[in-house]
């Protein structure tokens, strides 16, 4: 099983409100796992957390503000892969051509 870090502790080492981390599963940006009424975050979605505390905290961007931005990032990534996909494509048809 994945490593992973309970919310007590996330709440103490990033020194944010539980409240704020429960907002966070309530708008869907971050994924627990819960057992014995323990609530989990697995280790690799600390950088998202660490992302969310620190553009709310830092830059006192409100719950639905993080969803936004985080949601238009993810749409920008799939846009750059989609790209990268379609020049490698391109690149290959061009490689065919030179070819002939």
């Amino acid at each position: 099983m994945s490593e992973r870090i309970s919310r007590e502790e996330l709440v103490r080492i990033y020194n944010i409100e539980i409240t704020f981390f429960d907002e966070l599963v309530d708008y869907g940006l971050l994924t627990i796992h819960v057992e014995d009424d323990t609530h989990y975050l697995m280790y690799e979605d600390l950088p998202d957390l660490e992302k969310f505390a620190n553009w709310h905290y830092d830059l006192e961007i409100n719950l639905p503000g993080l969803e936004v931005i985080h949601n238009m990032l993810k749409k920008l990534e799939a846009l750059k892969r989609r790209n990268r996909d379609l020049m490698n494509k391109l690149s290959a048809i061009n490689d065919q051509y030179e070819d002939i």
